[in-house]
């Protein structure tokens, strides 16, 4: 299966100096150079983050109508390619016995999808009794509302003041890496988690095998990127901000086209067996602390 990724032109934006998302730190090692933009490493936790970064506003005009890509027609292009993925990692992740746990509680449960595109995903849920909520900065929002008749909301998470411990299960596919304070992100997600409600992430795997092979041409090396997790760095921030880490998977050894069928085939089996793929999910799940 190939999806082209969304990579809007390397251009002039306003950035500034960010300290490490992670630790803090603000000493950090040159990474990654690709053609016109580089990625650096922090000194002190091993982050690999784009630094200085472009500001938010600059960042959300990528996807709008008018920036000279139409984002909307990208997404509707690739919707179904992209649902299969989705579906696929929600096996990895084990989805079917957590929707097994939470109606067990007799009540409806209630997911978020943050970066949910058009809603196929949702559409989905809510065919399994799901009370369904997304969230979309781009043109797919619209989409999503008019077409599908589903609750999107066009503003960042933080930005919806969702009330606290709304959601049983927060989904949050390859949109990780795009944001300017990640920490912030994961700290509003467990802010509206319930007691014991589910986190998956998934995002590219900078420790994986095509990350170490291709380095500054790696197909997740792109300007819409600002950070590169790996798996210890993700596992870190999520761990900090109050989430148990109950399963991580990654997939994708060889991407389509840079290899013969037998060999992508054999890399991509061992890039899922010994954890080397070039793509991760972690399945958390929201302890319960005593300030909370």
């Amino acid at each position: 299966m190939t999806i082209k990724t969304w990579s809007t032109p390397v251009a002039p934006e306003e950035s500034r100096p960010v300290p490490c998302a992670l630790c803090g730190g603000e000493h950090f090692k040159p990474h990654l150079n690709c053609e016109g933009f580089a990625f650096v490493r922090c000194a002190r936790c091993g982050l690999v983050q784009m630094n200085p970064q472009p500001l938010f506003k600059a960042i959300a005009s990528r996807y709008q109508e008018g920036h000279g890509n139409d984002y909307l027609s990208y997404e509707l292009a690739n919707e179904a390619g992209f649902l299969r993925l989705q579906e696929l990692a929600l096996a990895d992740a084990g989805f079917d016995e957590i929707e097994s746990a939470l109606k067990n509680r007799q009540t409806q449960p209630k997911v978020l999808d943050i970066g949910c595109a058009t809603g196929a995903l949702l559409v989905n849920l809510r065919n399994r009794l799901w009370a369904c909520t997304g969230v979309e900065i781009s043109p797919s929002a619209e989409y999503a509302r008019r077409e599908r008749n589903l609750d999107v909301r066009s503003l960042p998470l933080e930005e919806n003041h969702f009330p606290g411990s709304s959601f049983d299960l927060v989904l949050a596919s390859h949109l990780i890496e795009h944001l300017n304070n990640p920490a912030l992100f994961v700290e509003e997600v467990y802010r509206i988690l319930a007691p014991g409600g589910y986190f998956l992430v998934t995002t590219p795997n900078i420790s994986g095998f095509q990350a170490r092979l291709f380095k500054g041409r790696w197909r997740s090396a792109i300007f819409d990127h600002l950070y590169l997790f790996s798996v210890k760095t993700l596992s870190a921030l999520l761990a900090e901000k109050g989430f148990a880490i109950e399963r991580v998977r990654t997939w994708g050894g060889l991407a389509a086209g840079t290899a013969p069928a037998a060999v992508k085939y054999i890399a991509d089996r061992a890039a899922k067996r010994f954890g080397w793929g070039d793509v991760m999910l972690i399945r958390s799940i929201k302890k319960v602390r005593l300030a909370d």
